[in-house]
């Protein structure tokens, strides 16, 4: 009985065994977002950046799947940030320089490793980031990324707006693609991301009487009012080998609010001129669940 007893013993410890054998570590992650300026009821930009830690402090997989979900509050009113689409046919023969200004809503990088033996090779590419015409009734970005070394590559992949669960408004979900490093070797793994969409560092232009005027699209507006415990955004990072980790961060209040004399001029200066187009990003962060 004693033997058989323990015969047992062993045998509940081995199945307990294979059952906690495939688990895998997972990856982490953490968020950090920004308004720029931080003032109620004006335009701002978007600043966000991302960090990715593999488990045990390796690199972690390669990422494939990215979904980033922001706060309802900021489609209550939007500029005419992306007045102008660009096609993925356009981009791709000549790049982002070749698509309209009024279609490019914002600029990022992304620091990729690559393990290659005992070594880890770093690089870094640019990203740029514009308005993509519909698909399936879903409104889409394009993002055109630029590597060059030790791996040159021009890469383009969309990014879809859905609706996301309270309290969030919507989400930007990207499919991201693999990126071979070297022949033969691994894909390379994103550890970091930075990326804004706003009109920091843009400029449109619109024709007015015949002339091409160049102007500042106002961005994405922020509410009058801060909702209870600032803003939250969130961000799901899928990976090749089928785990996926998560970050929450939220922004919180501005202290300060809009200039009511900054805001009559502008309203006195679009009553006086034909105006930007109306329309671009509003209808892109103002989404509705039957999207």
């Amino acid at each position: 009985m004693p033997c058989a007893r323990t015969t047992s013993l062993l045998a509940w410890l081995a199945l307990c065994a294979s059952l906690v054998a495939p688990a895998r570590a997972a990856s982490s992650a953490r968020l950090h977002v920004a308004f720029l300026p931080e003032r109620l009821g004006e335009g701002t930009t978007v600043e966000f950046n991302a960090q990715i830690v593999g488990s045990l402090a390796r690199i972690p997989p390669p990422l494939t799947e990215l979904d980033v979900r922001y706060p309802d509050q900021l489609g209550v009113a939007v500029g005419n940030l992306g007045a102008a689409t660009c096609s993925r046919k356009k981009l791709e023969a000549a790049g982002p320089e070749g698509c309209p200004a009024d279609s490019h809503m914002g600029d990022g990088s992304a620091l990729a490793e690559i393990p290659i033996g005992p070594e880890i090779i770093r690089e870094t590419a640019r990203v740029a980031i514009l308005r993509a015409p519909e698909h399936e009734g879903h409104l889409e970005l394009l993002f055109y990324a630029t590597g060059e070394t030790p791996v040159s590559a021009q890469i383009t992949f969309t990014g879809s707006l859905l609706p996301a669960p309270p309290p969030y408004g919507a989400q930007i979900h990207i499919d991201v693609p693999l990126v071979p490093s070297l022949p033969g070797g691994p894909y390379v793994s994103v550890v970091r991301m930075h990326a804004t969409i706003g009109p920091r560092g843009l400029t449109y232009y619109q024709r007015v009487r015949g002339k091409r005027i160049a102007y500042k699209p106002r961005g994405i507006l922020l509410p009058d009012k801060c909702p209870r415990g600032g803003f939250p955004f969130d961000a799901i990072f899928g990976f090749l080998d089928g785990t996926s980790t998560s970050a929450y961060t939220s922004v919180p209040c501005p202290t300060s609010k809009r200039d009511p004399s900054h805001s009559i001029r502008l309203r006195q200066v679009s009553s006086r001129s034909s105006g930007p187009p109306v329309g671009g990003f509003q209808a892109m962060l103002h989404l509705t669940p039957g999207m």
